[in-house]
């Protein structure tokens, strides 16, 4: 189970955490808040995912993760060139994938992981057409021949995780259907 931080939806996350079992992963985004701020954010997250046996990987800054001890950082589809340096420096390293090209870059890049979406319409980016089991079930599979462990995100909930039971996944990732 892996749990997105999100600023505008979730704007204090550590409920989200007490909530999650042992061996989850989060995933702190919270893009949009100053640097003191979300790295106030990301040392409380620190804490309370050491105390509770999480993961915690930081979005899109290496420094921040880096400086707060995470375990490892999440690449947005577009920092995916990127990830060959951070695989020295970090112990996980997650990206986004979109489409077939980014599961690709993803592969070339070895990241640990890859998290396919969004595979079903979701609030936090409306605009977004969802990939659906089929296209989702595709990337997923060419994702998994390469060595990439696979989780789902966007739209996954327990209602919407039923239909991907035929798919051989890791797991999901979500913000407001994980830990809710």
């Amino acid at each position: 189970m892996i749990l997105l931080t999100d600023a505008r939806r979730q704007p204090d996350p550590l409920p989200a955490l007490r909530r999650l079992p042992r061996g989850s992963v989060v995933i702190l985004r919270h893009y949009e808040w100053p640097h003191a701020r979300r790295l106030a954010l990301a040392r409380a997250l620190a804490d309370l995912c050491r105390q509770r046996g999480l993961i915690l990987l930081v979005a899109g800054d290496a420094r921040l993760a880096r400086a707060v001890g995470a375990a490892g950082v999440h690449l947005p589809q577009g920092l995916l060139p990127l990830a060959g340096g951070l695989r020295r420096r970090f112990g996980l390293v997650t990206a986004a994938a979109h489409d077939a090209g980014a599961v690709a870059r993803a592969v070339r890049a070895k990241v640990d992981a890859v998290l396919i979406s969004p595979v079903f319409g979701t609030a936090s980016h409306p605009e977004a057409e969802g990939l659906g089991v089929v296209r989702f079930s595709a990337l997923a599979h060419k994702a998994r021949r390469k060595g990439l462990r696979v989780y789902a995100l966007g739209g996954v909930n327990a209602a919407t995780s039923r239909r991907l039971k035929a798919v051989t996944i890791a797991g999901i990732a979500g913000i407001s259907g994980i830990a809710s």
